[in-house]
């Protein structure tokens, strides 16, 4: 099995009286895809920013390669600068180009010079065919381009993980798949992956295993075809029906 990029002990997270994460143990190895799916309320988002240390754990240990970074004293930004996310909302700078908020990060925070981070920054773009408009203003473009750049503004740094939290929801339907086959062309380039989808194709085509949260717990995980093709729990299987009909 390849290197453990990230492993989560024992997460719980609570918001008043609401516990949200109630003790989640997952292990997600170098170039792996991990989907997570459940119902709105079961915990996915807030996973995700308990790993990028957007919120802090009540109890458990976040690690990445090894490392404890859930610890109060760990430097939180030296942390997300090898953990790229991306949210549902684009997120992007407004008042910044295409260009400056894909090479902000290895400008600002890895000292890259501008000529060089200009030169990834648009190599980037052409791959994913935003070359064009790389010195266009965010509202120049349509939504699923400006979720394609600030999934390119995630991994123009070369994040050791990358999150993804529900990066189409916010997107029309016709403009949908031009973010997934982004996601998958970052698969087939070995990136590791944790993200939160309701694509549930999606997530049996492209995940290495699928994590099925039911209010705060791991109610069921394996591969997609174990998830999808032949679910244990009821509950998993009354989910799922929902999409199948």
């Amino acid at each position: 099995m390849s290197e453990v990029v990230l492993e989560l002990r024992g997460i719980r997270k609570s918001f008043g009286e609401a516990a949200v994460l109630r003790g989640i143990d997952l292990v997600v190895h170098s170039h792996e895809v991990v989907a997570l799916v459940g119902a709105s309320g079961s915990g996915k988002s807030t996973l995700l920013r308990t790993v990028n240390l957007l919120e802090q754990v009540d109890d458990g240990q976040v690690l990445l390669r090894g490392v404890d970074i859930s610890d109060p004293a760990t430097k939180a930004d030296a942390v997300r600068a090898r953990i790229g996310i991306v949210f549902q909302a684009y997120n992007l700078f407004p008042h910044l180009s295409v260009l400056d908020n894909v090479t902000l990060a290895s400008r600002q925070v890895f000292g890259v010079d501008r000529e060089s981070a200009e030169a990834h920054g648009l190599e980037l773009l052409d791959r994913i065919g935003l070359a064009a408009h790389a010195r266009a203003f965010p509202d120049r473009l349509s939504g699923g381009q400006q979720q394609r750049a600030a999934i390119v503004r995630s991994i123009a740094t070369n994040p050791e993980l990358l999150l993804l939290d529900e990066v189409t929801s916010a997107l029309d339907p016709e403009l949908v798949t031009e973010v997934l086959d982004l996601v998958r062309e970052l698969k087939a380039d070995g990136t590791t992956i944790l993200m939160a989808t309701h694509e549930m194709a999606f997530a049996r085509d492209v995940a290495d295993r699928v994590i099925f949260l039911d209010a705060g717990v791991i109610a069921e995980q394996g591969t997609p075809a174990e998830v999808f093709g032949a679910p244990r729990q009821a509950r998993t299987r009354e989910f799922l029906g929902r999409f199948t009909g």
